[in-house]
């Protein structure tokens, strides 16, 4: 149960915009807040307030050094997110695949059910008789 309340926050946390992109900056190495609100058309109070709910989900980590506040990714995090995004499309695939076997064995039936009806492949039938006039 705790892992999926994790991940609801980890997904949560993702589902902006701006928030991925700062976990996309992130991934490339530490960057303090206000290298992260510089591409930002934002007050560096909202970067903040988004930094703040990564950091609740658990994706990033914040540690003050004098007025310097840095944050850092936290891959261990987001590897779990992934690993249940694979986990999820790894079944759909499964899934896919064995559809794709059922419509090819209904494909090769329906097509020996044809072969077995061809009107090509039957006898004509043979012609009716005219009665003699009486």
């Amino acid at each position: 149960m705790l892992q999926h309340q994790t991940l609801d926050r980890v997904f949560q946390a993702l589902s902006d915009p701006s928030r991925r992109a700062i976990v996309d900056r992130l991934s490339q190495g530490d960057a303090s807040v206000s290298e992260l609100a510089k591409p930002f058309a934002m007050s560096l109070a909202a970067v903040v307030q988004h930094i703040q709910l990564l950091e609740a989900s658990g994706l990033i980590r914040t540690q003050k050094t004098g007025r310097v506040r840095s944050c850092h990714l936290d891959r261990d995090v987001l590897s779990q997110a992934e690993t249940w995004l694979s986990q999820r499309r790894a079944m759909w695939e499964g899934n896919l695949d064995r559809l794709g076997e059922v419509l090819a064995q209904q494909k090769a039936e329906r097509a020996r059910a044809a072969a077995c009806i061809d009107p090509t492949k039957t006898t004509p039938a043979t012609p009716r008789r005219q009665r003699k006039p009486t």
